[in-house]
């Protein structure tokens, strides 16, 4: 249990915000989590996130044990990057769901972590266990899974921050520049509600910039980093400049009949998505560390097969 006696430093401002400034090793989330299953008290009675404390007023926070993660461990291929006592680095490949959820309880990387790292605990729910942060179903790359709440409350402090560095390599249909920025806010759709969309009444700020490209005849190859990690962010931005990611069904990124320069792409089960570097302050001692993935094999001969087109046609221009 934690005791916090409210000073005037701490007076007139809610619970949960009290609760966060002083305890630095949770979340926001997890404290609201807890107050809300009644675990918090000001003085004698239960009390609520919203609630204003007062000068003299005593706080108390009753915080359970760590419980172990539900899911089954299963023997799962992945492909750890990296591994210490305080995290987890992880080459995630396309088709693997992050965390079990409805229609997914096996096959998770949640399942394959509990199997190949033994010291995973609960953090962060029982069904997400370390997880920090996420990639789509059908994104391939580099994440990082925390192994105990201080390096989840840190490394999630650094994300919501804008402090991690997260890279992506791309492909597109149409000519896109380096240089372009995308800045628009992005929400659930309002008619589609699997979708993700520009024009969401609750949308949140999202950022998108274009650090690379390479033209493809018809697509183009980029590098792209993102400031923010919404749900979709890439794939909604992209095809809402008019230039969806190529495979990307959902957002409009996928062609019947592509010229023949560009068959290579009906090979494509997946969006060209993948998550190609990851940067942040290692939670434990605050030094930079970055992480790098190469492109996967299905998207590494489709665009070697687009560059072997692009390269015939400039050889008959010539």
């Amino acid at each position: 249990m934690v005791t916090v006696e409210v000073t005037d430093a701490d007076a007139d401002q809610r619970l949960d915000h009290l609760l966060v400034g002083r305890l630095g090793d949770r979340t926001r989330s997890q404290i609201q989590r807890l107050i809300k299953e009644g675990r918090a008290q000001v003085g004698d009675k239960t009390a609520r996130a919203s609630t204003v404390v007062r000068v003299g007023d005593v706080v108390t926070l009753k915080i359970p044990a760590p419980v172990p993660a539900q899911p089954r461990a299963e023997a799962l291929d992945v492909d750890i990057l990296y591994d210490d006592i305080d995290l987890v680095v992880v080459n995630k490949p396309a088709g693997m769901v992050v965390h079990p959820a409805a229609g997914h309880t096996e096959g998770t990387l949640v399942n394959a972590l509990l199997h190949h790292v033994r010291d995973l605990s609960g953090v962060g729910g029982e069904l997400r266990p370390g997880i920090v942060h996420r990639l789509d179903r059908g994104t391939s790359g580099v994440m990082v899974v925390a192994k105990h709440d201080r390096a989840h409350a840190e490394l999630a402090r650094q994300f919501k921050a804008r402090e991690v560095e997260k890279r992506y390599a791309v492909l597109v249909w149409g000519v896109v520049q380096a240089g372009r920025r995308i800045d628009l806010p992005v929400g659930r759709d309002p008619v589609h509600r699997k979708k993700i969309s520009t024009r969401s009444r609750r949308a949140r700020t999202a950022l998108t910039r274009i650090t690379g490209a390479e033209e493809l005849q018809g697509v183009s190859f980029l590098e792209v980093a993102i400031a923010t990690g919404r749900t979709h962010q890439i794939r909604v931005h992209l095809s809402a400049i008019g230039h969806p990611v190529v495979g990307d069904a959902l957002y409009g990124g996928t062609r019947r009949h592509p010229t023949p320069s560009l068959r290579a792409v009906q090979r494509l089960e997946r969006p060209f998505l993948h998550a190609a570097h990851l940067g942040f302050h290692h939670p434990a001692d605050g030094r930079v560390v970055e992480f790098q993935s190469p492109l996967p094999g299905d998207l590494e001969s489709v665009l070697e097969d687009l560059r072997a087109e692009a390269r015939k046609h400039e050889a008959t221009t010539d």
